[in-house]
């Protein structure tokens, strides 16, 4: 598995398989030797996207009890 690779160049990658592949000009071995990295780096791209939405959703959280809390001593 590919290690300590961005977002971006991800996504770039996989969309260089994608042309290579939607071209035809590959043989059998190259396609599924292509058709494996874009899934690895699928899944490299998903697994991102759910760990930043994990912490979108903790910062989202952590401000929304700051603003909970501050209302309360408004309040008081």
């Amino acid at each position: 598995m590919k290690k300590n690779i961005d977002f971006e160049t991800a996504i770039v990658e996989l969309e260089n398989i994608v042309k290579k592949l939607e071209t035809g000009n590959v043989g059998l071995n190259e396609s599924i030797e292509l058709y494996e990295e874009g899934i690895e780096l699928s899944n490299i791209c998903a697994n991102m996207l759910d760990n930043a939405k994990q912490k979108i959703d903790v910062i989202k959280n952590e401000n929304y009890q700051e603003n909970e809390f501050d209302t309360q001593l408004e309040e008081e």
